[in-house]
């Protein structure tokens, strides 16, 4: 057994190096020249488009807020990548691996973009009156490859199952080390947490997470400005630090025993998808409920989602760790989890500890939420509404199951069961490329939608 889980995770890591990273690569380079560099041309429009509206009632119809569909998704993506992916990027790449990682995170906007676009255009309405899409509907619809769409269904269905168990290994794990309550307590109470809000549909999980996410993120954010502040005379040091190690090896620095350039390419194109999740087709279940009057503007938010994770949260995690410099000390390549926690502890002490326990809890927690309502939703697509409930109910007891650890098991298969879901998803998108340039030509050139806005109709 131990040799076929040694074996698991050789393979897992070589599949999650160049193969997949070369092929997200492609496929982001290939829709940003196909779209026209839409992220580089209209950056203040679609600022205004999608943070600037936040208090503007939105046109169109659907069965949540754009800010709620962003927030359900951001509370996806906006996890333990955010604050432990980071300083492991950072140690097993060198400084300069954030900047590949905000390359990836620039050119990971384009496949976001379109994969909410499609999942906006070809969503349907299901029993209960909501708005339904994502991968499996625009698969189904838009390429007629019903098969598709039930591998994609299938997989992300069973992968969420070992994801929630190490979710709520993770939260149990760091409730246990900071507040010393038992695993099973948390997992348990966690649990019941989540059942009332998710059972309650999207319109709940929109409403909760609207406030959660950037109530959360305001409290991570928050912390790192003030040490930002604290420390404004590092801010040249820290972008020269990940420039001049961007292009170089990174050198040996104290305990850091630096990286091959290789290796810094890798790490920050790895965590920072992992990180925003572009092209997995997880996201656009989230966008395809929004309210909106066209695919496109609604996709604009999927953009914004990226800004959020990337190259805000995930460059504040890089600040605090770099300018502490904890990444250099004697152990810190054995302890990577625990560097964002040591670093803040270094400016806040015990208070900055529990501000990245808690900032944790609350990712983990979101995340958890979000993703059992993704799981429901392909429940849905393949068995009908009845089955949806019934999955849940299983993703709950997966949570107590991963409390208690459980999971640990299941680590190494994540990864692999990550590559079923992205391989169809990308597949969709590049075949379905003329429909979501056709949505983009209508949406800039209509006088109803871009021109309108611009002040420029007849």
């Amino acid at each position: 057994m131990d040799g076929f889980l040694e074996w698991v995770a050789v393979f897992s890591e070589r599949l999650w190096g160049y193969p997949l990273i070369g092929i997200l690569l492609f496929s982001g380079i290939f829709m940003t020249v196909k779209l026209g560099f839409i992220q580089f041309r209209y950056p203040i429009y679609i600022f205004k488009q999608t943070f600037g509206s936040v208090f503007k009632k939105p046109k169109g119809e659907g069965t949540v807020t754009p800010f709620q569909a962003l927030t359900s998704a951001l509370s996806s993506t906006v996890g333990a990548a955010n604050i432990v992916g980071v300083p492991a990027a950072i140690m097993f790449g060198g400084p300069g691996a954030v900047f590949w990682m905000w390359v990836i995170a620039l050119i990971g906007m384009a496949l976001k973009f379109s994969e909410s676009a499609l999942a906006v255009h070809y969503r349907e309405k299901n029993e209960q009156g909501e708005f339904v899409g994502g991968p499996m509907y625009y698969m189904t619809k838009g390429l007629g490859m019903k098969w598709l769409g039930i591998w994609f269904s299938f997989a992300l269905m069973l992968e969420l199952i070992p994801s929630i168990m190490v979710q709520g290994n993770s939260i149990a794990t760091t409730v246990e080390e900071s507040f010393n309550i038992p695993a099973l307590w948390t997992g348990i109470t966690v649990a019941v947490l989540i059942g009332i809000v998710v059972f309650g549909g999207i319109k709940r999980i929109g409403q909760v997470t609207q406030v959660v996410v950037p109530f959360m993120a305001l409290i991570y954010v928050g912390g790192a400005l003030v040490i930002l502040f604290m420390n404004l005379n590092m801010l040249p040091e820290f972008f020269s630090l990940i420039f001049s190690n961007a292009f170089s090896p990174a050198p040996v620095i104290g305990g850091f025993a630096g990286a091959a350039i290789v290796d810094v390419i890798r790490w920050g194109f790895a965590r920072g998808l992992y990180s925003n999740e572009a092209g997995l087709g997880t996201a656009p279940m989230a966008h395809a409920a929004a309210t909106t009057d066209h695919p496109v503007r609604q996709a604009f938010w999927a953009i914004g989602g990226i800004v959020v994770d990337t190259m805000i949260i995930c460059t504040a995690t890089a600040f605090v760790v770099l300018s502490s410099g904890v990444w250099t000390n004697e152990n810190a390549y054995e302890n990577t989890n625990g560097l964002t926690t040591i670093a803040f502890a270094s400016y806040f002490g015990n208070v900055g500890s529990i501000l990245v326990t808690v900032s944790l809890i609350f990712f983990v927690i979101s995340t958890i939420l979000v993703v059992i309502f993704y799981g429901a939703k392909q429940a849905e697509f393949l068995f009908g509404l009845k089955a949806s409930y019934a999955i849940q109910v299983v993703y709950l007891v997966a949570i107590v199951f991963g409390a208690v650890g459980a999971a640990e098991v299941l680590w190494g298969f994540l990864d692999i069961m990550l590559a079923t879901i992205l391989i169809p998803n990308l597949i969709a998108i590049l075949l379905l490329r003329n429909k979501v340039k056709e949505l983009t030509t209508e949406f800039f050139t209509s006088e109803k939608y871009y021109l309108k806005d611009k002040g420029k109709t007849k």
